[in-house]
């Protein structure tokens, strides 16, 4: 058990919080600043007291940011006291949240230890990424022949959004706001039965491979220009720009 490790020291090393507070993790699954003891004496964090449901969402939050950016290395494994310990909570929804990530495929459960990082190869990405192109391509061209442009000028602010996360490089924020443009654009299908199932294997082949731990900032930026070409294809109905980007878009995504 590598409960002493750098890697874990990076995202989680802040002082514990007295037992009637909770620390307040964001949505983003980013731990903020003054959670990391950077803080100064004469300027304490205000105590925030949050719900047993809300921390347990928080703390899963936080794993999912630690796994994309690779701070939760494959093949380590992570018990459910020391980073409950870190986070200054119990065990239990450290545990919980891990479980869910073991649902997820994110991680392997091991007994009397806690749970390992999956390891994941290129193999498994190309199977993801031939899986989702399955799902949503013809989804997506079937949308180009049927959805006004006013629609597609709605999403525009969710394309700009990966833009920005991937110009600063910041992998957890540009993970999200990744998959809430792939949402929104099947969501205008009807079906939130394809969402969630092509949202899950979205997530899925977002978890870093075992050679590549980290995705660099030029990757995440022509991922994102792609969303932003692919938003003004929809919009000027260029179905044949459309289908280019479309495919190439998830074929992109194998390698």
């Amino acid at each position: 058990m590598e409960q002493g490790s750098a890697r874990e020291d990076t995202w989680l090393s802040y002082a514990a919080p007295a037992a009637s507070a909770v620390p307040a993790v964001p949505s983003t699954g980013r731990v903020p600043e003054q959670a990391r003891g950077e803080h100064t004496h004469s300027e304490p964090p205000a105590p925030r007291t949050v719900q047993r449901h809300s921390v347990r969402g928080q703390i899963l939050d936080a794993l999912r940011a630690a796994l994309v950016d690779g701070e939760l290395a494959p093949g380590q494994v992570y018990s459910a006291p020391a980073l409950g310990a870190r986070f200054g909570v119990s065990a239990t929804p450290v545990r919980e949240a891990m479980q869910q990530l073991a649902i997820e495929g994110a991680v392997e459960v091991v007994p009397n230890r806690g749970f390992r990082v999956s390891e994941r190869g290129p193999r498994e990405l190309a199977e993801l990424a031939e899986v989702r192109a399955l799902i949503e391509v013809p989804v997506m061209l079937r949308l180009a022949r049927t959805v006004p442009a006013g629609r597609w000028t709605a999403l525009r602010p969710l394309a700009d959004a990966t833009v920005a996360a991937a110009a600063v490089g910041d992998r957890a924020s540009y993970a999200e706001s990744d998959r809430a443009f792939h949402r929104a654009v099947l969501a205008l299908a009807g079906n939130e039965q394809l969402v969630q199932v092509a949202d899950d294997l979205h997530r899925r082949s977002q978890w870093p491979l075992v050679s590549n731990p980290v995705t660099r900032r030029a990757d995440l930026l022509a991922d994102a220009v792609e969303h932003t070409a692919l938003l003004d294809a929809l919009i000027a109905q260029n179905l044949g720009v459309v289908q280019s980007l479309v495919r190439e878009h998830f074929t992109g995504a194998e390698s």
